[in-house]
């Protein structure tokens, strides 16, 4: 059975390609979700995307994630990653393995994107790499060992 990764893209991801090209890329969010597609095909795992700019959507889609077989997820939040407790708890209570990406070295950036609410749930972390960060994450899902299933009861 293939392993089933899903990558979450939260508020103004959309907007990739044209929003700060200089410090996001000049990539979209299509560009990236097709060579993620390819990069999944050739590593034969079952991808999923999704993107939202609303912090509920996130965080139902993380819900849903909890039953529909997703074993790792992927997840660049934007700036709900330095803001949102919801998101937090709700990667804590759906308990599904996880790395946290960011396009932009948040280090190099204002202070308040120096803390991450996400990052110490996160199995690991990729800043600062532009898209092939995605990729990275996406190899190592491919190859992470998942904690064996809870027993029944």
């Amino acid at each position: 059975m293939a392993r089933s990764v899903l990558v979450v893209n939260g508020p103004n991801l959309n907007l990739l390609g044209s929003r700060e090209p200089a410090v996001y890329g000049h990539s979209t969010l299509a560009d990236i979700e097709r060579e993620l597609a390819q990069v999944a095909a050739g590593l034969g795992v079952a991808l999923q995307t999704f993107q939202s700019n609303h912090e509920g959507g996130l965080i139902d889609r993380l819900h849903a994630a909890r039953l529909d077989g997703t074993q790792f997820v992927i997840i660049n939040a934007g700036a709900l990653t330095h803001t949102s407790v919801a998101l937090r708890d709700a990667l804590a209570a759906v308990a599904i393995p996880f790395v946290e990406v960011h396009l932009s070295n948040v280090y190099r950036r204002e202070r308040f994107r120096h803390r991450s609410l996400l990052a110490d749930l996160a199995v690991g972390s990729i800043v600062g790499l532009g898209v092939a960060g995605y990729r990275l994450a996406l190899e190592f899902a491919a190859t992470y060992s998942l904690p064996p299933a809870a027993a029944p009861g």
